[in-house]
């Protein structure tokens, strides 16, 4: 089952604030650059670069975290991705109850998982 519309607004606007503090000065994100995507019950959080040949004119996405919501716990499952490109859960903290939790977690990236 997917978010509700009040669901994705909520997740918007936390995704919204976060991505005002993370993102790059306008002036790198040509070349660097973060986005969001909501998809059914699930956040992902990316990078976008320039691909990577240089010369077509496409854009690269490079994953860097994943919230799923797990309705009958109303909770989060946190996940990075691994150099095998898989989903794996976080560890320590593979479940939060918010997505400012998620967002929270990610920002601080004690781990190096997401961001490096």
């Amino acid at each position: 089952m997917t978010l509700s519309e009040i669901e994705v607004a909520r997740v918007k606007k936390a995704l919204d604030s976060f991505m005002q503090m993370r993102r790059p000065p306008p002036h790198i994100r040509p070349q660097l650059d973060l986005g969001y995507r909501i998809s059914g019950h699930s956040v992902e959080i990316f990078e976008i670069r320039p691909a990577w040949d240089g010369r077509s004119h496409g854009r690269h996405e490079s994953a860097v975290a994943k919230a799923t919501f797990v309705r009958s716990r109303n909770l989060w499952r946190v996940f990075w991705q691994r150099r095998d490109l898989k989903w794996h859960s976080y560890q320590p903290a593979s479940e939060v109850k918010s997505i400012d939790e998620f967002l929270s977690l990610v920002a601080e990236d004690r781990h190096a998982c997401f961001f490096g």
